[in-house]
This record gives structure tokens, C-alpha cells and sequence, in this order.
């Protein structure tokens, strides 16, 4: 980590600068028994990740805030109907007028739950911008928009004006929800406290470079303090879970674990999984997500993607025609059909060695990773900011092995020496990984939840204050 800088005290008339955060727990002096009040905006969804974070993130500030959680109703704010969309700016006008009385608000930003339209979203933001009286805003996703201008004069040379328009309004979208939103941002900041909070180096460079945000934080996501991750290992066990529970002490379990979506990598695993021992089981723990869920649709398409590559249910019988070739040659076979699989079952089937393990409970999703013999996140690189199963398989202790995407390159900045790298959709790599063991110390995370709780508590306490209570903050140099 680096030398760390000394110590720096915040005064009353110097600007709050985040190079000044944050090594300790923080919390009010005996003297002030009443915290500040923060508002915290966000999406709370038993499932959602931006929910999950929330919660942990409430459960960390009680020490030094009154807490306060704004849901965004997901159900509302998603809706593209007219009817919908009204009904979710009255819902955003009416935290927007409770938010008011507050000390500070924060928002936890992932740009899609405050709607679908980019208007909606941009619309909506600055209402909570204005309505702050201080505010802070945790950013989960920092967009950029960038326009393959060759690709879409090819697109419009070769008359596909359905694709030509795509590529222009996702670039017309990204233009709003990034330099659109951080314009906002930077105005506001003219008249009252604005703060950024960002899960890596890049992304506060970005802010601060690029868009003149004069008050970013960094910092990765944090869920679990040392006493949970204690409690959930004592208690996770193998028998807790039926598709489990059945296989012998001798397996060997590798895990991946988020909603499904062809970013995540999820068959990079299922392909190595033909290059480890018949003992190495994998166990998806997560499903489609609520939003994907489309009517009448059969099954989803990442689902019947995952299923295809571990060849599930095919058999030697039906390969040659589902090959498409014209060489493939014509045969039919007058079997009974438990004859036909035991004799013809695709060589290839992983049926036995693949458990969908579906979209549980938080509890039971944190204990997933702790019986598991290797985390594996085989994501690609889609520009997110940071991954919360990373963080919370780190904080339980969990070997951990990711794909070498940028998010996790940053991260690993944070947590030295935790985190083994295959590149990415490189299935062999990634075996050879799993079956060696393991490089990694097993250590307690330099940042943790008491230095993420520091963090919030800078970002949302005016300068004056932080010398009042007399909060005195250092920091390690990152990488």
C-alpha cells in the first residue's frame, strides 16, 4: 500500500479534501449527542445490489448519523407509460419536499433507478440536487459517451438505418446521463456543499480532470464488518443447502454469483469446468433478474445460453442436425427414450455437475460464498465501477479469482495481494487457477467498513463541524 501520508487535521476555513480521508472508526464526541440527520436515497429492493449496499451502508452510519432511507420504487420509476412516469416525478417531488428539512441528503446512484427515459433521469436528479441543502452522490456507475463514428457511417452506408439510430441514441443517452448529470453537479456546487463518492482511482480522476467535481471521494464498496463475516462463516455449512448437500466431502466447489447476464461470464466457468477433475462442481447462485422477466417468453435467452454451453439435455442423437451442416448426415433411430440417453447422452453434458442454485435470500447469499472453494467472477469488461459479490467475498475471506477486467484491476489496488487474475474468457487459464492452490494471503481488508463509514461521514458533515467534533483523518497512498 504504500508509505502512509501523515495525518491531516480538517480546519473550519480550508476546503474538506479527500486526500485527507481515512484510516479508524469515527464517530461524535461525548459532547454532541444528537447526529446530524442524512437522508439516504435509494433504490431498496430485497434483490437489488444498490438495495443490499444501502442496507449495510444504514447499519454502518447509525454510530454518527439519524438515518433515514428514501426508497425509490422501482416498479414506478421503471415504467414507460405516461400514466407511470407522472406517477413516479409526483413520488421524486415528494421526497424531494421531506429531504429539505435534513442536514445532508446522499444519493446512491445507479442512473437507471430514477427511470428509464435519460429526461426522466436527468429531470429527476436535479430536482434532488435542488432540494438538497447539502448532498452527496454515491456514483455505482460512471458512464461515458463514446460514438463509433466508423461504425455508424458503415451502418448507414450499408443502408441499416435500425442500427445507425441505436448507436446514435445510446450516445445521445450517455451524453445526458454523463456529462449531462456532472454538469448539474458542478453548477450546483457554486452555491451549496456538493460532494462525489466513487468506488475507484479512475473514476475520481475522471470526476475531478474532466468535469471539475471539486470534492471526490474513493473508496471500495464495503458491506460486512469483521464481527459479521465471522458470524456468517461459523454458521455457513454445505447441509443448508439441498442441491449440496447430497455430494461427497471430496467435491470441490466453485461459485459465481450475481443476477444472470451475458456480462458476467458465467460460461467462461462452465468451459473450464471440462478441464478440471469430475470432483469440481460449479453453483450458480442468482437467476434472472425482475427487470429481464418478459412476457410470455419461454425462457431467457442468457439462461438457454448457459444451458447450451454445459450441453444440457443434448445427446449425440440430435447433434448432427443441430449443426446445420449439409454434410451432416440423415439418420433416425426407433428407441425407447430412457435407452436413447443412456446410450447416446452427449459426451459433454455437465447436468451432474452444474446446480442452479436461484436468486436467494442476502443471508443465504453471503453463506454461498463461504462454502465455496473459490469465488469466480469471470466478468467482462463493461465499464462498471465496482462489484459488490467482490467486496463481500473478500470481507468473508473467500478465495477469490476474477476475470483481469479493469473494475477489478482498480480494485485490486485496494486489496493488495487478495485477488488471483485469469484474462479474460480464458477458460484455461482459469482451470489451471482453480485447480492450483491458492497464492493469495488471507489478511484483514485495509479498507473496511470503518474506513468507508469515515468516508460518508467527511463527505456529508460540513468543514466547521468536523473540527467541532474533533475528527482527525489519515490515509495510505493507493498503489
Amino acid at each position: 500500500m504504500g508509505k502512509p501520508q501523515n495525518a491531516l487535521e480538517f480546519r473550519a476555513e480550508a476546503p474538506l479534501r479527500p486526500a485527507a480521508i481515512n484510516r479508524g472508526s469515527v464517530g461524535p464526541s461525548p459532547r454532541h449527542e444528537a447526529r446530524p440527520r442524512l437522508a439516504i436515497v435509494s433504490a431498496d429492493d430485497e434483490l437489488c445490489g444498490i438495495g443490499a449496499y444501502c442496507r449495510a451502508l444504514e447499519k454502518q452510519l447509525r454510530a454518527v448519523f439519524e438515518v433515514t432511507v428514501f426508497g425509490l420504487d422501482q416498479i414506478i420509476l421503471r415504467d414507460k407509460t405516461r400514466r407511470a412516469r407522472k406517477a413516479g416525478d409526483k413520488l421524486l417531488k415528494e421526497i424531494c419536499r421531506q429531504i429539505a428539512d435534513f442536514d445532508a441528503v446522499n444519493l446512491q446512484l445507479e442512473h437507471g433507478t430514477l427511470g428509464r427515459a435519460a429526461a426522466d433521469i436527468y429531470r429527476r436528479f436535479g430536482w434532488l440536487l435542488a432540494a438538497s441543502p447539502q448532498i452527496s452522490v454515491t456514483f455505482h456507475t460512471m458512464l461515458a459517451a463514446e460514438l463509433d463514428f466508423a461504425a455508424w457511417l458503415k451502418a448507414l452506408a450499408g443502408l441499416k438505418p435500425a442500427i445507425a439510430l441505436q448507436m446514435g441514441g445510446d450516445y445521445l443517452r450517455h451524453s445526458v446521463l454523463s456529462a449531462g448529470i456532472l454538469g448539474q453537479l458542478r453548477r450546483a456546487q457554486r452555491k451549496k456543499r456538493v460532494a462525489a463518492i466513487v468506488h475507484n482511482r479512475i473514476d475520481k480522476k475522471r470526476l475531478e480532470l474532466l468535469y471539475g467535481v471539486r470534492e471526490v471521494y474513493d473508496h471500495p464498496l464495503s458491506f460486512l464488518s469483521e464481527e459479521d463475516a465471522e458470524t456468517i462463516r461459523a454458521s455457513a455449512r454445505r447441509e443448508s443447502f439441498a442441491s449440496v448437500a447430497r455430494l461427497s466431502a471430496e467435491t470441490k466447489l466453485v461459485g459465481v454469483f450475481g443476477f444472470l447476464n451475458r456480462y458476467k461470464g458465467f460460461d467462461t466457468v462452465i468451459r473450464a469446468l471440462y478441464h478440471l477433475p469430475e470432483n469440481y462442481h460449479l453453483l450458480i447462485f442468482g437467476g434472472v433478474h425482475p427487470n429481464d422477466i418478459r412476457r410470455d417468453e419461454a425462457i431467457h435467452p442468457d439462461l438457454k445460453r448457459l444451458l447450451a454451453a454445459a450441453h444440457v439435455d443434448a445427446s449425440l442423437f440430435e447433434t448432427p442436425r443441430k449443426s446445420g451442416a449439409q454434410s451432416a448426415p440423415l439418420f433416425s433411430l426407433a428407441l425407447d427414450a430412457s435407452l436413447r440417453d443412456l446410450l447416446l447422452r452427449h459426451p459433454k453434458d455437465l447436468s451432474d455437475r452444474i446446480h442452479f442454485m436461484g436468486a436467494l435470500a442476502e443471508r443465504d447469499f453471503l453463506a454461498g460464498m463461504t462454502i465455496c472453494d473459490a469465488v469466480v467472477l469471470p466478468y467482462l469488461e463493461v465499464g462498471q465501477s465496482s462489484s459488490g459479490p467482490l467486496s463481500q467475498s473478500l470481507e468473508l475471506g473467500c478465495r477469490v479469482i476474477a476475470s483481469r477486467s479493469r473494475t477489478f484491476l482498480q480494485m485490486a489496488r485496494y486489496h493488495k495481494d487478495r485477488i488471483e487474475f485469469f484474462d479474460i474468457g480464458n477458460h484455461l487459464e482459469l482451470a489451471e487457477k482453480i485447480a492450483a492452490p491458492s497464492q493469495c494471503r488471507r489478511q484483514p481488508l485495509t479498507f473496511n467498513i470503518e474506513t468507508n463509514k469515515a468516508v460518508y461521514f467527511a463527505a456529508n458533515r460540513a468543514p466547521a463541524e468536523l473540527l467541532d467534533l474533533g475528527f482527525v483523518a489519515g490515509r495510505e497512498r493507493v498503489g
